[in-house]
């Protein structure tokens, strides 16, 4: 009641991928939804603000950081908090992020503790609570 639990987007069609979020955020008392495809994304950020999208660069339908320029341009996401993860690692990339407003560029493979990490810091979210 009260508090609402933060959202987070996970955009990356990778079953490993979305495999290391949902553990990796299975402790946390966060909603994570996960989105194979920019199509997929786009369409569900038209009418839903999450506090944090960890978003992969290789994507099926269109790279990240093209999918990023488009959310941009919708006013209620100018400022959404965006995580880039890619297994591509190049300066290039990296610079359009940090132009896009990403808060950070993070190389895979990552650890557990790395996704967790950086998703308490960016929505405060906290250990879930067994006590139900």
């Amino acid at each position: 009641m009260g508090n609402t639990k933060p959202t987070v987007i996970g955009v990356d069609n990778s079953p490993s991928m979305k495999k290391l979020l949902e553990r990796s955020t299975e402790n946390l008392d966060i909603d994570l939804t996960m989105l194979a495809s920019a199509e997929e994304a786009l369409s569900y950020l038209q009418s839903n603000t999450p506090n944090l999208i960890i978003l992969s660069i290789i994507l099926p339908d269109k790279d990240g950081l093209s999918l990023l320029k488009e959310l941009r341009q919708i006013p209620v996401h100018q400022k959404t908090q965006v995580i880039i993860v890619s297994s591509k690692d190049y300066n290039q990339d990296r610079m359009i992020a940090k132009d896009l407003g990403v808060l950070e560029f993070i190389a895979k493979p990552m650890s557990m503790q790395t996704i967790t990490d950086v998703v308490v810091k960016y929505t405060q979210a906290s250990l879930k609570s067994d006590s139900k």
